[in-house]
Formats: C-alpha cells, sequence, structure tokens
C-alpha cells in the first residue's frame, strides 16, 4: 500500500514537472527555431558570413534604418550612390576619418555587395523630425525652386548617382548642405556645390526639416 501510494505520488510529481516543463521546453524550441530561421534569412540577404552590412549598423542602424539624425540612412539608397560614395571614401575625395579607413579596407566586391544589399532595403520613415508648418513651408519653396526633383526623382526618393533624400536624418541633411555652402564637400558634377552656394543659413535647416519630414 506503501509503495502504491508513493508511486502514485512520484507519477503526480512527473505528471506536475511534465505539464510545466514541456511547455517550457516547446517554446525554447519555437524560439531557437525562430532564430535558425532569421539567421538563415539574414544570410540569403546580406551574404555568407561575416556580412560586412553587420559592421555599419552601431552607426546606420539595422538595414540601414538609421535611428541617429546625425547619420545618413542607407536603406533604399541607389546602389550606384552607394557604391560611389564608398569609393569616394577610399581614395580621399570625400574626407571622413572613420569612412575613409572603413571604405579602404573593403575589396571591389565587398562595395559592390554592401551597396547591392542596402539598395534592396526598404527604407523606413525618419522618426527625429518634429512638424513645423512654417518651417516645412519654405523647406518644399526652396526645394522646388531648386528643380531638386530633377536629380532625386520626382519623389526625392534618389536615382542613380543622386541619393535619397525624403526621410532622411534632418541634422544629417543639414551638415551636408552646409558642408557643400562651404566648400568642405565637393559633388563631382559641381551641380550641388552651385545649388548650396544659393541657400541662406535659413534656407538651410527648412530644406533639412522638410525633406526629413516626408
Amino acid at each position: 500500500m506503501k509503495m502504491k501510494r508513493m508511486m502514485f505520488a512520484t507519477a503526480a510529481v512527473v505528471a506536475a514537472a511534465a505539464a510545466f516543463l514541456v511547455p517550457e521546453l516547446v517554446g525554447y524550441h519555437r524560439f531557437g527555431s525562430a532564430l535558425d530561421n532569421q539567421a538563415r534569412a539574414s544570410q540569403a540577404n546580406g551574404g555568407p558570413w561575416p556580412q560586412f552590412a553587420e559592421t555599419c549598423f552601431a552607426c546606420h542602424g539595422p538595414q540601414g534604418q538609421s535611428r541617429n539624425a546625425e547619420y545618413p540612412a542607407l536603406a533604399g539608397q541607389p546602389a550606384a550612390y552607394l557604391e560611389a560614395q564608398l569609393r569616394a571614401f577610399a581614395s580621399g575625395q570625400r574626407d571622413n576619418p572613420t569612412m575613409g579607413p572603413l571604405a579602404r579596407s573593403l575589396t571591389d566586391e565587398q562595395i559592390r555587395s554592401l551597396a547591392a544589399y542596402y539598395a534592396r532595403q526598404a527604407p523606413a520613415d525618419s522618426t527625429d523630425a518634429m512638424e513645423s508648418a512654417a518651417l516645412e513651408a519654405r523647406g518644399k519653396a526652396v526645394v522646388q525652386a531648386r528643380s531638386c526633383q530633377a536629380c532625386h526623382g520626382e519623389a526625392l526618393t534618389g536615382k542613380e548617382l543622386a541619393p535619397r533624400l525624403a526621410g532622411q536624418g534632418e541634422h544629417y541633411l543639414a551638415h551636408q548642405l552646409a558642408a557643400y555652402k562651404s566648400g568642405k564637400r565637393h559633388d563631382a558634377t559641381g551641380v550641388m556645390d552651385g545649388i548650396a552656394a544659393t541657400l541662406s543659413n535659413e534656407d538651410i535647416p527648412a530644406v533639412a526639416r522638410y525633406l526629413a519630414r516626408m
């Protein structure tokens, strides 16, 4: 009788443990499977490990979705533009103490791979720009007056060697326009140098706010 009670108690403990552990084990299995699936999807999207795109996320965000308005979003930029900028950083034509050494460490194949990777990522909305009707109206007027759509596309989402401006970080946009205006940054075609030279100190933040809010 005592043995039966012990066996019954043991069975009850095992059943209780199973009721507690089985869902946990199933949960762990599902979590592990999800991670494996994500790893496979990431490898298919970015190429074999090491994926150089993963080294860029500290500044440019995962998949090029920058959440720091000081750094440009790379997602959805034209591949030709991204490739040209990496080569400009590597050659020193575009001066940057961080990007220069990084770009010089890349092979031609890696540059093409990175450009293609970020070009196929869907861009996200900018989250840093606050609404300001007056500032945005001024920025829109300046953009239209300078015919920015001619190079950057009708929706300013970029084309060929011209970058996507719509939804880009406000501070980054303002800094780049100021750099063109001051001569610190140059456009190989000379177009951006000339346009930036016509912008007033009040125009630049207005244009940056308008583009960031698009």
